[in-house]
């Protein structure tokens, strides 16, 4: 009788205004800190203990060089922008800075929302029964002082299961119970007084429509994608790994069926000892495979201007080479792959030292990347205001922290 647990999770529709659009974000996660002078910004002049074992190699961007093990992104890398100078990572294990843009220190009360809250709360959804912001990972960030209606919607576990009816249950039983469900609403909302029933109709409305259409279980199932799709992002790839790169086409179908922000992992990137021979033999062929099949559906299909993807993770690593083969935390600089959205890629922005420990020129702080997938998306400074829940005015990006000049 209190309702279910989807609509606490999905956006109300009709709240945006704009819902036609078709601007959306695909974040990549790369959970534990990737080695980022061994992936975006490779220093082989650098002595021994320091460049590690991989070689750059050219790619189809005039004086853009990436690691050897990404020879497909490579070859389409006038698709791509990499960004070498990331300065400001809080240090933590933890996916909340890439989602949120903010670090998990001095939180404003309620927390800062995911950047897929903020999609959710100012975009929507066009199509029904597929929720604005979908993660495919155990997301650390959620609707925060945004509201719980607009957290990320997790298709697995419990989530999963709310997404399909009980065999016993029939869609008019359903309709009946929504019924039922409004009017105990419209009982709670004439006694509330903080505003925070309104909209509670659209979010139920959009929960069961998640249970009565097929769109998203249609989209999360790749098992109905085409042979050929499957096997473009499988084949040649070790079976243990294969699902992970598998996760790269539930993202676009996800953003296809309609999702605004769509986010995925892919772990193992704590690299304090065999560095080289995991990167080698699992992580890189993965993202290469993933991120490149990826970028180029999304150009095959025409989606490209409008879906924006980045691929990072919380920290580098450090420039030194440790005794197990490794390479440690390195907050000071990491780096991130940004494609799509418009915006104007074959080319690396930002330039470390000799060693790749510093930001030599052009230094990039975490909030300019949203502030760049936010104007993608068309979200203005208006857009990015909010209360928190002590009734404090915020700014959900730092307004120092504007669009990159160079992207767009």
């Amino acid at each position: 009788m209190g309702g279910l647990s989807l609509p606490e999770l999905l956006r109300a529709e009709a709240a945006a205004g704009i819902s036609s659009s078709n601007k959306s974000v695909i974040m990549v996660y790369l959970a534990g800190g990737p080695s980022h002078s061994d992936m975006w910004d490779l220093k082989p002049d650098a002595p021994s203990q320091y460049r590690g074992e991989f070689n750059p190699i050219a790619t189809n961007a005039p004086g853009v060089q990436i690691c050897e093990h990404f020879p497909r992104i490579a070859k389409n890398f006038d698709k791509f922008a990499a960004l070498r100078t990331l300065i400001d990572s809080a240090g933590q294990h933890s996916s909340y800075q890439c989602e949120t843009g903010w670090p998990m220190r001095n939180e404003p009360a309620g927390k800062w929302p995911s950047m897929g809250a903020v999609l959710a709360k100012n975009l929507g959804t066009d199509r029904n029964g597929v929720p604005p912001a979908v993660t495919l990972n155990n997301s650390r960030a959620g609707g925060g002082f945004l509201g719980s209606g607009f957290k990320p919607f997790q298709p697995n576990g419990k989530g999963r299961a709310d997404m399909t009816l009980n065999r016993k249950m029939t869609v008019e039983r359903l309709e009946d119970r929504q019924s039922l469900l409004s009017n105990f609403d419209q009982m709670r909302r004439d006694a509330d007084r903080s505003g925070l029933m309104e909209g509670l109709d659209e979010f139920n409305q959009t929960a069961f429509e998640v249970i009565t259409s097929s769109e998203l279980i249609d989209a999360l199932d790749v098992k109905k994608a085409k042979e050929a799709e499957v096997a473009r992002y499988s084949k040649g790839i070790e079976r243990r790994y294969q699902n992970a790169c598998l996760q790269f086409l539930t993202a676009r179908r996800l953003v296809e069926a309609g999702s605004r922000y769509v986010t995925l992992s892919i772990g193992g990137w704590d690299t304090h000892r065999d560095n080289f021979k995991s990167l080698r033999e699992r992580l890189l062929p993965v993202i290469d495979r993933g991120v490149g099949c990826l970028v180029e559906d999304l150009h095959e299909s025409g989606m490209s201007e409008d879906v924006s993807v980045v691929v990072w993770g919380e920290f580098g690593r450090t420039p030194k080479v440790n005794t197990r083969g490794g390479r440690d935390h390195w907050p000071r600089v990491t780096g991130a792959l940004v494609a799509g959205g418009g915006m104007r890629t074959g080319q690396a922005i930002g330039e470390t030292d000799r060693l790749g420990g510093e930001a030599e020129n052009r230094p990039i702080h975490f909030g300019e990347v949203f502030s760049t997938l936010y104007h993608n998306c068309g979200l203005t400074n208006s857009d990015l205001q909010a209360v928190d829940l002590s009734g404090r005015p915020l700014a959900l990006v730092n307004p120092s922290h504007k669009p990159m000049k160079e992207l767009i």
